[in-house]
């Protein structure tokens, strides 16, 4: 028998029998015939050009592909440190604001100098540093941000820059080959090659449960077993064929390093948040005008067959679409639903205006609605600037539904400062209730209720924070 070539994993590798010719002698005669060698050519000579050729797989062909368009980033920070001291007792502890550097990576998105990346590895940044492929460093702009999908877009004043082949995650097969492109610990190895790994693809579709102090969702992931290490964050993650499928984002581990268990955002999602960004400066993000039960129903999926609608606002796109609380959501666009992170993956990856047509459950039998998503309410209400680094909104009925918050009245910050923020230790998304002793109805009187304090007077700003009401004391330098 003539040996056979097969191409397992990307690997060529030469089976023969034990019986007839000797190794070689049918790939010589075919190369000779094939004319790529002198027929004088030794089987060595053969055997060492198909070793050669069995090293290039598809696995190296599409780390070439991807290489040259992976950047790594050096992030510098300040944060706030409490300064401790025998009176922290009496007084409240002083702080000061240290540098923090930290190093991710990320790739390019556009040749004009758009590039992609995590946005937890760009939080807080206060100077961005870029190296390129090339070894040249250049200072990057953060273009904008969303911590909801953990995507962020770095502008760098490049042109003609390497643009990786985009693919689609949508075809993916469990067990087929992806590699991880990044570099972890790049400031301990002294350049900028990026590292790669190859796994599989170990899974398509999965939703993490967010903890504490994870504000992203991280949903309708891909999984992966090829190794994402510290500093891997925000690379990419390709198929065989050198596309990149997905976002390298997070990972499971016990001691900080890769245990086989790491995800990546889904390459459709990472161009539709950046376009979002890229042309609005944040992200449009829809609202449906119901609330579902949360992580506290997980385990009822099996006996409830779907999730249970809480509540629908007045007047919201489930509101005129005929849907009232209480209703079991089955199916959303075709998608089952089984928690509330299935229902969440929907909605993440729908534009402003785009349908969705539900079947859901109530005690008169199996219904079917349509309804049409719309702006955020806090995104649609008017704006009130206050001391020029906080923007807030009056609560309405829409916005206390779309937020969930225990607050009817009072004012919402939308938008505040990093700068504000950290001398005042306010959030997006806090609810201010009261100035001193004096009650807020609405964004206009915080802002007339701060303008109204001098320099040097101590005030106190009540709030609600995640369910939950605290104050703060400040006052004016």
């Amino acid at each position: 028998m003539n040996p056979r070539t097969y191409l397992l994993g990307g690997l060529l590798i030469g089976v023969a029998s034990c019986a007839g010719p000797s190794p070689g002698t049918g790939l010589v005669r075919e190369a000779i015939a094939q004319n790529d060698i002198h027929p004088s050519a030794s089987r060595d000579t053969v055997r060492q050009q198909n070793l050669a050729g069995s090293r290039r797989t598809a696995i190296v062909e599409a780390a070439g592909r991807i290489g040259p368009s992976v950047v790594s980033l050096h992030i510098a920070s300040r944060r706030q440190v409490a300064q401790r001291g025998p009176w922290d007792f009496f007084f409240v502890p002083r702080t000061s604001r240290q540098v923090v550097e930290s190093y991710g990576t990320g790739f390019v998105l556009r040749a004009d100098g758009i590039i992609v990346t995590n946005q937890h590895v760009v939080s807080g940044a206060e100077t961005i540093t870029v190296s390129l492929p090339d070894n040249t460093e250049v200072e990057g702009t953060l273009l904008g941000e969303d911590p909801t999908t953990d995507i962020a877009i770095v502008r760098i004043s490049r042109t003609d820059l390497p643009v990786p082949p985009l693919g689609t995650s949508s075809d993916l097969m469990i067990g087929e080959w992806v590699i991880a492109l990044g570099n972890p610990y790049t400031y301990l190895l002294g350049n900028t090659e990026p590292t790669v790994t190859a796994g599989v693809v170990s899974a398509t579709g999965r939703n993490l449960l967010p903890t504490n102090d994870q504000p992203g969702l991280y949903l309708d992931m891909i999984q992966t077993d090829a190794a994402i290490n510290p500093g891997n964050s925000g690379g990419p993650l390709a198929n065989a064929l050198g596309e990149v499928v997905g976002l390298a984002s997070s990972i499971f581990t016990s001691g900080g390093g890769s245990i086989g268990l790491g995800f990546a955002i889904p390459i459709e999602r990472v161009r539709r948040v950046a376009d979002d960004i890229i042309r609005n400066g944040w992200v449009r993000r829809v609202w449906t005008g119901l609330d579902v039960a949360g992580a506290t129903a997980m385990r009822d999926w099996k006996s409830q067959g779907g999730v249970t609608v809480t509540r629908v606002a007045t007047d919201g796109p489930a509101d005129r679409a005929g849907m009232a609380a209480r209703g079991v959501l089955l199916e959303a666009n075709g998608r089952t639903l089984r928690n509330y992170l299935d229902w969440e993956a929907v909605k993440l990856d729908l534009h402003v205006g785009d349908p969705i047509t539900l079947r859901y459950r109530t005690p008169g039998g199996i219904q079917t609605a349509r309804l049409i998503t719309g702006d955020l309410p806090s995104v649609s209400a008017a704006k009130v600037s206050v001391l020029k680094g906080l923007e807030v909104v009056t609560i309405t009925p829409a916005v206390q539904a779309e937020r969930g918050l225990r607050s009817s009245t009072g004012a919402l910050i939308f938008r505040v400062t990093l700068e504000v923020a950290q001398s005042t230790g306010l959030l997006e998304g806090d609810v201010i209730i009261a100035i001193n002793r004096t009650t807020v109805s609405d964004a206009s009187e915080v802002a007339a209720l701060l303008e109204d304090l001098r320099r040097g007077q101590p005030f106190r700003i009540t709030f609600e924070r995640n369910g939950q009401y605290t104050f703060t004391d400040l006052q004016f330098r």
